[in-house]
């Protein structure tokens, strides 16, 4: 049977302009090979978000090993500034280029090449699930989600599963995610009394209430790290009074803080302080404390154990590096198959996703998917 090429199919999806929420006929494409190559698949799309499932073997068998990605991109930026076409899939010197090149469409294409060539050639005992979705760089709220939700609805199960992110710093191999932190988003509003600057007895400054509020925050020391997380972060990300005038105290005052936190709090916990960090404020300035609170995801592990064991001995064996279990970086769709069934996170280098010029190694390309049919014949020997 010929094998899949998995950075032919890297340059196919690029040549999608798939920009989050268009499909930009990435999911069709990928529908229509794995269509062929025996899949059972099914578009879970919800609102403008288009996903696709897709099995291979029994369903409900209880060896079912699943892969998740996504083939939505962030835009380009200034085209101008790319020194190729970004949805052009341009190959020099065994790099490839493009939007999507490394942020994901190399891993979901790798992912996607093994469970093809794996399934047609030592058809395994169980089955394989490829839950792609097309809004992971938006929102998210219609993308794994809504996968997740279809999965329920239709008794669908993964016994495991593998997210195709970036995870490598430098050097392929050294680094899969067994965890991520959570994150959220608080935003204040403090509102005081508008006056002259020359009386500012008659007038409630916002301003010194909420440097003291902001400063309160950052000095804060959220922990120490964890066994598997290193030390929460809190960051001051604006600060803004809109205000032209040099001779007004304004009445309001807007701030935001990001928060990555490990598992010695949840996002109620952080909000609970933040609110009375924020109250305590208040009232020592007399003025008013309003805050909107967003949970990104809370943080989550996967312990070691065989679902990580058994990726990074396939690491191991194709790249000769022992990889580090981490749970550093931002957060990732696995926050929420997390809830569904063990998760852990493998893909390429990351360097370079989101930049202009975003670009892979194509050797890095086949390295991965020879990775990924590793795991799958371990899983199912």
């Amino acid at each position: 049977m010929p094998q899949t090429d998995a950075a032919a199919l890297t340059a196919d999806l690029i040549r999608c302009p798939s920009v989050t929420p268009e499909e930009g006929g990435a999911l069709v494409l990928l529908e229509s090979r794995l269509a062929a190559a025996g899949f059972d698949c099914t578009r879970a799309d919800r609102g403008d978000t288009a996903n696709l499932f897709a099995r291979w073997g029994a369903k409900g068998h209880a060896r079912t090993f699943g892969f998740n990605g996504h083939t939505d991109v962030v835009p380009v930026g200034d085209a101008a500034a790319w020194t190729v076409d970004p949805f052009g899939a341009e190959t020099r010197d065994g790099v490839l280029y493009g939007r999507g090149a490394t942020d994901m469409k190399s891993g979901v294409a790798a992912f996607a090449a093994a469970a093809i060539d794996f399934v047609q050639d030592t058809p395994p005992d169980g089955a394989i699930i490829l839950a792609i979705t097309g809004d992971e760089e938006g929102d998210a709220t219609d993308g794994t989600v809504a996968l997740l939700d279809y999965m329920e609805g239709a008794q669908e199960r993964m016994a495991a599963c593998l997210v195709g992110e970036p995870t490598c710093p430098e050097t392929m191999g050294e680094m899969i995610k067994i965890g991520r932190r959570g994150s959220m988003t608080a935003w204040f509003t403090v509102t005081g009394v508008q006056g002259h600057s020359a009386y500012p007895h008659r007038a409630r400054n916002p301003l010194p209430a909420m440097a003291r509020l902001m400063d309160r925050l950052a000095s804060h020391d959220l922990d120490q790290g964890t066994d598997h997380f290193d030390p929460s972060t809190l960051a001051i990300v604006t600060i803004d009074t809109g205000n032209p005038a040099t001779n007004v105290i304004p009445a309001e005052c807007r701030a935001a803080v990001n928060i990555r936190f490990n598992d010695t709090h949840s996002g109620q916990s952080l909000t609970n302080w933040l609110q009375a960090e924020a109250d305590r404020v208040a009232e020592a300035f007399g003025v008013t404390v309003a805050m909107k609170v967003k949970i990104s995801g809370e943080s989550f592990l996967t312990p070691p154990g065989a679902l990580s064991d058994l990726v990074a001995q396939a690491v191991q064996a194709e790249t000769g590096v022992t990889p580090e279990l981490s749970t550093t970086g931002g957060t990732s769709d696995a926050r929420f198959i997390k809830d569904h069934c063990p998760v852990v996170e493998f893909g390429l280098v990351g360097k370079t996703m989101h930049q202009v010029d975003e670009r892979v190694e194509v050797a890095q390309i086949h390295q991965l998917k020879r990775i990924y049919s590793r795991i799958l014949a371990d899983y199912f020997v």
